[in-house]
This record gives structure tokens, C-alpha cells and sequence, in this order.
């Protein structure tokens, strides 16, 4: 384990506007100074109560991001909150802007590191037409490095362009902290649904760090697209007072109830509600052990986790990249030959959401029929805190 608040030192070096906030103890959270995200409807009239403090507005469909001066040295959670209204029923729909981690990262850290593995054998029934129907599998994450298990297909070649994964953004000829992240990501994924097609979207940098914002741009991108039956989220955050964001929460609701979304339930070790996981029409995942019979140590769980799946020692697909460290005991470390094995609540999301894509192919059912029948707790053991387990 990395010494963490080594890790949060390099984080905020990395990303200089942002800032930990801890309105109570014990319970953390990262966010953008300087930024509140408003809903569309919200935003002239938030717009209007800050105008004291305002620099700029960037409206774009789904959510407004509304600058404020520096200097001003506004709270912004303070703020928020205000703006939101007190108690439980919030007036406007306004948030700041969260950061949010694809999760092998344990708050300030990676919980694992990916390590070299043997090439897999690709997943069988590939072709589309071993499939009753065509489902698409959106994957809102790092983004997508070729890899001979896809590159092939005709949905890669029509987004690699755009989704191509930054590895290493530093150029310390080193792989940042969730390089390949994505990547690993489909590959857990069509190891489940091998027919799906993918549809990536790059929301985190290699250091697995983004921010709300770029998830509601995806989003409300995604409910235009219309074309999405899955939607898997390998990230997310906790929040200044451990409510949902109301921006983020439009958003997925904005998916419509045809859209099934699976999301990671974090890599805390706590009960704490992560976000969006949390949220009541997602699909919230832990992380099996090594046994894979209970929790692994550092997963997530509580009321709100739906299901868990195997989350140690995963293998897929990966990056191909030879880095700079020495080899240990005749293995180089960072010679990687398109597979890993990672561990963290992020693979096991896709597996949840993999499975629901592949009986949605292979049964000929809609996305939400599938994952009635993989959830559903008369057919499938389950455990407290951690809703119904998933297995291979």
C-alpha cells in the first residue's frame, strides 16, 4: 500500500485547482475550486444569486459550470448548500464540481497495481451474430487502447481516434497511475458479452483522475446518442456532505429507464455512499476477495451495494508498454504484452455489467429484463452489505 498522503500530495501538485474539503471529520472530499455545476433549468437563476462573485459561465447540454473569482475565496460547498437550500428538498439543482477516480485508486492511491500476465485466449463467440440481438455497452472511462481482442471490430474502428488512452501524459517514460484502465475495463467486459459492442467515452486521464463535470458532459451525450443499453462507470467519488450530486443525479436519470448503469462501489473499505453507485438507479458493485466468498478488504459496501464480483487478482486486457524499471528476480515489472492482472471495485463493475450484456444478447432481452434476472435474489446467493454475488 502507498503512503497516502504521499499519493494526495502528488494529486494536488498534478491538478493545482483542486482541494480537499472535509465539512466533517473523518469524511473527505475532492472538488475544483472556484466551480459550482448547475442544471440547466437552475442556471439563470444561480447565475444570478453569485453574481457577486462570478468571472464566467460554460453552459453545454446538461449542466452549466459557472466560474468564480479567485480572489473572492468563496466556499464553494458552503455556497452549494446554500444555494441548494436547506433540509432535505433542495430549491436548485447545484453541486461543486466533485473530482472523481477510477477505482483500483484507494483514495489516494492505487489499492493495486497492474502487473504483467500471460496472454488470454480471446472470448469465444465474438461475432455478432452468435447474438439474438445487438447490445451496446457504453464505457465512460480512460479510454481505449488497441488491442488484438477488438481492434479488429467495426465499432472500434469507428471511434479509436477519439478515445485513444493517454498513457503518459508526464513523459517520465513511466505508466501513469491508471494507464490502460479502460482497456482493462473491455476486456473484463467482452470476456462476459463477448458480442458487444463498445462505446467509449474518455471522462479520467491516466492518472485516474477527472472530473463531474466531464461525466455529465458524457452523459447527457450518451441520452442524446439514445443507442446505449449499459452505461458502465469504473469511477466515481464521494461528496462534500455525502448526498448526491442533483447535477449528476439529472443526468443519469436523463438516460431514461431503458439504460441500465453499473458503477463501481469504491475502494474506501467504508460504508460511506460513493457516488453515483449510490444513487438509487444504478447498479452498485463491491469487490469478492481472493476466495470469493466475501468482501475484498479494501471494497466498499453498506445498504445502497446491489452486488458483488470477483475483484482481486483480475486478468485482462492491457497496454503494450516495456518501462524503465529493473527487472526483480529475472521479471521486469513493466513489460506488459497486452495483459494484466489489477485488482479494485473498477473490474468488478464490468463483470456485473458484462454478464447483464451478455444474457441481453445471447436471451434476446431488453437490458433491464437482463438485469432483473442476474440481480435477482431467489436465484442467486447473496451476501449483507453486498447485495448478490456474481461469480464466473
Amino acid at each position: 500500500m502507498f503512503d497516502q498522503e504521499v499519493r494526495l500530495e502528488r494529486l494536488l501538485a498534478r491538478h493545482r485547482d483542486a482541494a480537499v474539503v472535509e465539512p466533517f471529520t473523518g469524511r473527505p472530499a475532492l472538488i475544483r475550486r472556484d466551480q459550482i455545476l448547475v442544471a440547466d433549468h437552475d442556471a439563470p437563476a444561480a447565475e444570478d444569486l453569485v453574481r457577486r462573485w462570478y468571472d464566467s459561465r460554460q453552459a453545454e447540454p446538461g449542466v452549466t459550470r459557472l466560474r468564480l473569482r479567485s480572489p473572492a475565496r468563496v466556499d464553494v460547498c458552503e455556497l452549494a448548500a446554500q444555494l441548494g437550500g436547506d433540509g432535505r428538498h433542495r430549491r436548485l439543482s447545484v453541486s461543486p464540481n466533485h473530482l472523481v477516480h477510477g477505482q483500483p485508486l484507494w483514495w489516494s492511491g492505487p489499492a493495486d497495481l497492474p502487473r504483467p500476465a500471460a496472454p488470454l485466449p480471446a472470448p469465444a463467440g465474438a461475432a455478432a451474430g452468435d447474438a439474438r440481438r445487438p447490445v451496446t455497452v457504453a464505457v465512460l472511462d480512460t479510454g481505449l487502447s488497441p488491442h488484438p481482442w477488438y481492434e479488429g471490430t467495426e465499432w472500434y474502428a469507428e471511434q479509436r481516434d477519439e478515445v485513444t488512452e493517454v498513457v503518459d501524459a508526464d513523459l517520465d517514460f513511466e505508466l501513469d497511475a491508471q494507464a490502460g484502465h479502460g482497456t482493462f475495463v473491455a476486456g473484463v467486459l467482452l470476456r462476459h458479452a463477448p458480442a458487444a459492442r463498445l462505446r467509449a467515452r474518455r471522462v479520467i486521464g491516466g492518472d485516474g483522475v477527472g472530473d463531474e463535470v466531464d461525466v455529465i458532459r458524457a452523459l447527457a451525450w450518451l441520452a442524446a446518442w439514445g443507442r446505449a443499453d449499459i452505461v458502465n462507470l469504473s469511477l466515481g467519488c464521494h461528496t462534500f456532505d455525502d448526498r448526491p450530486s442533483p447535477v449528476l443525479s439529472r443526468a443519469v436519470a436523463a438516460l431514461g429507464r431503458r439504460t441500465v448503469v453499473v458503477a463501481c462501489a469504491g475502494n474506501a473499505a467504508s460504508d460511506r455512499p460513493f457516488w453515483p453507485a449510490a444513487l438509487k438507479p444504478v447498479i452498485a458493485v463491491a469487490a469478492l476477495g481472493a476466495d470469493r466468498t466475501d468482501r475484498a478488504w479494501f471494497s466498499n459496501y453498506g445498504w445502497w451495494v446491489d452486488a458483488c464480483a470477483p475483484g482481486v487478482g483480475v486478468t485482462s486486457t492491457y497496454l503494450r508498454f516495456d518501462g524503465t524499471r529493473p527487472r526483480v528476480n529475472g521479471i521486469d515489472p513493466d513489460a506488459f504484452e497486452g495483459y494484466a492482472t489489477w485488482s479494485g471495485t473498477s473490474f468488478a463493475a464490468p463483470a456485473v455489467a458484462g454478464r447483464i450484456a451478455g444474457l441481453a444478447a445471447s436471451a434476446g432481452l431488453t437490458a433491464v429484463e437482463a438485469a432483473d434476472r442476474v440481480l435477482d435474489p431467489a436465484t442467486a446467493p447473496t451476501l449483507p452489505d453486498l447485495g448478490v454475488i456474481i461469480r464466473p
